[in-house]
């Protein structure tokens, strides 16, 4: 019997005419909890969604993204576990990352007030979690290794 995580996360990058990688960092706004703080895509499953299908969604609300955005989304084999204290319970997060086109535009939701496309280094000095830091260097690695990333894509979201 499987296991379904209560959260999603979605790392989103791109490469440029260089083929300088470059990683999304979304701030989160004021008023909500952790403000200031700079992440990726992450959000609650809906009741009944599938895990991929959650991942998607949230990046569609929180940056504007869609399917045609994407050159490739993947899996990776990161899945997070952290303390809710405010819940007192634990909360399992399953993450994916997305190479986005380079031209793509993003459409930051209330949820958010700023973006940046980083270098990898950058987006470690400004992400506060280490869990995020080695979410960073797997991206890091996918795109270092293609066809060992191969493995890991999923299926175009359509």
């Amino acid at each position: 019997m499987g296991f379904r995580p209560d959260l999603v996360a979605c790392w989103l990058f791109r490469t440029g005419p260089a083929g300088d990688l470059e990683i999304l960092l979304i701030r989160r706004a004021t008023g909500r909890l952790y403000p200031g703080l700079w992440q990726c895509v992450t959000g609650k499953l809906e009741a009944g969604e599938r895990i991929v299908t959650g991942a998607l969604r949230e990046v569609v609300e929180e940056t504007g993204l869609r399917s045609s955005d994407f050159e490739a989304f993947m899996e990776t084999d990161i899945v997070n576990w952290f303390h809710a204290a405010d819940l007192d319970t634990l909360l399992c997060e399953a993450v994916f990352a997305a190479r986005i086109r380079h031209h793509a535009q993003v459409v930051l939701s209330d949820e958010h007030d700023a973006f940046q496309w980083l270098a990898p280094e950058a987006a470690r000095e400004l992400v506060t979690w280490p869990a995020y830091q080695r979410a960073i260097d797997t991206v890091v690695w996918l795109v270092a290794n293609p066809g060992r990333a191969a493995t890991f894509r999923l299926p175009d979201p359509a």
